[in-house]
């Protein structure tokens, strides 16, 4: 069995929502809770949130994470990928998950693992009609090209330069909404 890892991304600075989106109330918690329930870590070698905000990595040590502190998030996403992997030392690949996607469900988070285990050497993500989102699993393979990221560039950027190297699980649409604007947190309230 693959020993998977979690990185749950929380450290962007939510300058076009107008601060600090993550605990905006969402439902019956906050957008940060429902990326924590989301995943499963019952299934992973071992699950870490990677923040500059000291609220949420205190959260998510409550509820058993391991966390690392993003202390330059101005450095852009690829900062926080490469803590999250230098976090993660004794994994076959990592499941990168962002935390402003409060529809996704853990169901869905389970079944990518399960879809990934079947064919270990290509990155897994979830979709829907014919794109892909997050999260997504990168196999070890990878890692070497994550770490290399600079600035704002993330995962997607990997994914384009190997798309033969990509398998997609479908899933319901409104799973990889994620919020960047207070509007289209309104708009996800009413799906």
């Amino acid at each position: 069995m693959a020993r998977i890892g979690c990185v749950v991304m929380a450290a962007g600075s939510g300058s076009r929502f107008g601060g600090s989106k993550l605990t905006t109330p969402f439902g019956d918690g906050t957008l940060f809770s429902h990326a924590l329930q989301a995943v499963p870590t019952e299934l992973l070698r071992d699950s870490v949130v990677v923040s500059g905000d000291d609220g949420l990595l205190e959260q998510a040590q409550q509820q058993g994470f391991q966390t690392v502190r993003n202390s330059r998030p101005d450095l852009g996403i690829s900062r926080t990928i490469a803590l999250g992997i230098e976090a993660l030392p004794e994994v076959d690949a990592i499941l990168f998950l962002v935390a402003d996607q409060p529809l996704l469900r853990r169901e869905t988070v389970e079944r990518l693992l399960t879809f990934y285990t079947a064919q270990p050497q290509y990155m897994a993500a979830v979709g829907a009609h014919g794109t892909h989102g997050n999260p997504v699993i990168f196999p070890a393979a990878f890692f070497p090209e994550l770490l290399a990221l600079q600035g704002d560039r993330g995962g997607g950027c990997v994914i384009v330069a190997h798309p033969h190297m990509l398998r997609v699980m479908d899933t319901d649409p409104r799973e990889l909404r994620d919020v960047d604007t207070l509007q289209q947190l309104q708009e996800l309230k009413l799906l």
